[in-house]
């Protein structure tokens, strides 16, 4: 099932004024204080992806490090997760500040930690794609929020899903599962409306995974292939990610088995790689003092090259 719209609720900022614009209709433009969209940007696209871990430790000094740092990484997307959402806080725009848009999952744990997506631009539609697949999954607030940035030109749109699967050690046959769920309702809405493609989040599953090989496009789930570029594979092949480590002081985990369950990925073209290329990705959050038990990712993505998006199929 995926729900569309007023499933997601998003607090839009503009500038230094805060706007609670409630829900989001499915036919959703853009912020009308951020000017038309297509603008001229010939800088990089610069994405962010982190696990905030709740309100979890000593917070206030927690969330001065995620401010200070998220200023430093200067991101136009950014995906958090376990980020909560109560009447007594707002977690993520706490930490991202004034300047962005905010999208926030309706689907949430009972304290309100849940999966918010930033935007520096426009926010278009917001789906929700409900991940209860097997009996097991109600266990967890799993859910995937996917935003359409309407991003300046020469990216145009761009659909962001903050994938947030089940996190159980044993739960890989439902986020295989879930995966699959994400990518069909991912082709369905980029066949409607063509654009960029980019998954990223805490996907509680390492590179082995039969989830994150979908991904890749190295596995078939229900009969169903999808190609989306690992953005840390594609920048730094020879190195080993490791974002949830127990030598991170924050780790409440000693030996969790899946070190490497942060990701990042760009679809690919029918006829070539990422429709956006991949520049640089690098692990963030990784120095003292640590702010969560996961470390970041950040990743720069460079303007489309001239062939087609995934939708169109030239003559070969």
């Amino acid at each position: 099932m995926i729900f569309v719209g007023m499933t997601a609720d998003t607090r839009r900022i503009c500038g230094r004024r805060r706007c609670l614009q409630g829900r989001v209709r499915s036919s959703g433009a853009g912020c009308e204080h951020a000017g038309p969209l297509g603008g001229c940007d010939s800088g990089l696209v610069r994405l962010a992806t982190l696990n905030v871990f709740g309100l979890t430790g000593n917070w206030s000094d927690r969330l001065d490090t995620l401010r200070d740092g998220f200023v430093e990484l200067n991101a136009d997307l950014v995906t958090l997760q376990e980020a909560v959402l109560s009447q007594e806080v707002d977690q993520a725009a706490a930490i991202m500040g004034p300047g962005f848009e905010l999208a926030h999952a309706r689907h949430r744990e009972a304290n309100g930690s849940g999966i918010t997506t930033a935007s520096r631009w426009p926010l278009g539609r917001i789906v929700e794609i409900d991940l209860h697949v097997t009996e097991r999954t109600h266990e967890f607030a799993c859910t995937c929020l996917v935003t359409e940035i309407l991003a300046p030109h020469p990216y145009g749109r761009i659909w962001l899903a903050n994938h947030s699967p089940d996190y159980q050690v044993d739960h890989e046959r439902e986020r295989r599962l879930q995966a699959a769920t994400v990518a069909r309702a991912l082709d369905g809405l980029a066949a409607e409306a063509p654009g960029h493609v980019i998954v990223a989040g805490d996907m509680n599953a390492d590179d082995a995974a039969d989830s994150i090989r979908f991904w890749a496009g190295r596995h078939v789930i229900d009969d169903l292939s999808v190609c989306y570029r690992n953005a840390w594979e594609s920048a730094r092949p020879t190195e080993s990610l490791n974002s949830f480590v127990p030598d991170n002081p924050l780790s409440t985990d000693w030996d969790w088995p899946f070190r490497s369950i942060d990701h990042a990925f760009v679809r690919c073209a029918a006829h070539g790689g990422p429709t956006l290329p991949i520049s640089d990705c690098r692990r963030v959050f990784d120095q003292p003092p640590i702010p969560s038990d996961h470390y970041g990712l950040i990743v720069e993505l460079d303007a489309p090259p001239r062939w087609p998006l995934p939708t169109e199929h030239p003559d070969t």
